[in-house]
């Protein structure tokens, strides 16, 4: 049986690299795969995944409104697809999740979602909660917080680099506007515990 996996992490954690690793082991060995990623996400180049070191791979975007089982599907009808990767996974729509276990489910095409656990905030994400709900199997994926801790929480910082506390839940951008830390520094760094996020 084909399962769905949720990759997870904090900012920064790797996600995107392990994404474009995992498809190059399938396309290595022959087999096609297809890959989508947010297109909110607009730091790099439209429809395309890269990773901070460099990796890069095309993707087909998706919104709210993509119906990315029949995406898949529709291709189906002209090459096989081995696999599914869906970077930044915390963008899907409950639906949308619901499309990736449709894939696993009834066409029996394994999905590999990567993407944030939580918002700046420290609240889950649709996408997220929805695939921690029902994924068959969640790997976390580590980062190191600047003391040395498991990095968990997501700050996100203005340009002068002082902590952000309000303010939509989608705001793009890297290592300039997030710093991964651990639950303890996330809190200090807003002055206030976590429950009150």
């Amino acid at each position: 049986m084909a399962k769905l996996y949720f990759y997870y992490a904090s900012m920064n954690a790797g996600k995107s690299t392990n994404l474009l690793q995992a498809d190059f082991n399938y396309r290595e060995r022959g087999m096609a795969t297809m890959l989508f990623t947010a297109g909110v996400d607009d730091r790099f180049a439209y429809g395309t995944i890269t990773s901070r070191i460099g990796l890069e791979a095309k993707a087909t975007p998706f919104d709210p409104a993509t119906d990315i089982a029949a995406c898949v599907i529709a291709r189906l009808a002209t090459e096989p697809v081995a696999c599914v990767f869906v970077d930044e996974a915390q963008f899907l729509t409950a639906e949308q999740v619901g499309q990736l276990a449709h894939l696993c489910d009834t066409v029996g095409i394994p999905v590999l979602a990567y993407g944030l656990r939580t918002d700046f905030q420290g609240r889950l994400f649709e996408g997220s909660a929805r695939l921690l709900a029902v994924a068959d199997a969640l790997v976390e994926i580590k980062s190191v917080c600047v003391c040395g801790r498991k990095a968990t929480m997501n700050l996100r910082v203005d340009a002068a680099g002082n902590p952000v506390a309000e303010g939509q839940q989608t705001e793009i951008g890297g290592n300039d506007r997030y710093i991964a830390l651990c639950r303890r520094h996330f809190s200090e760094s807003l002055g206030r515990p976590i429950s009150a996020a």
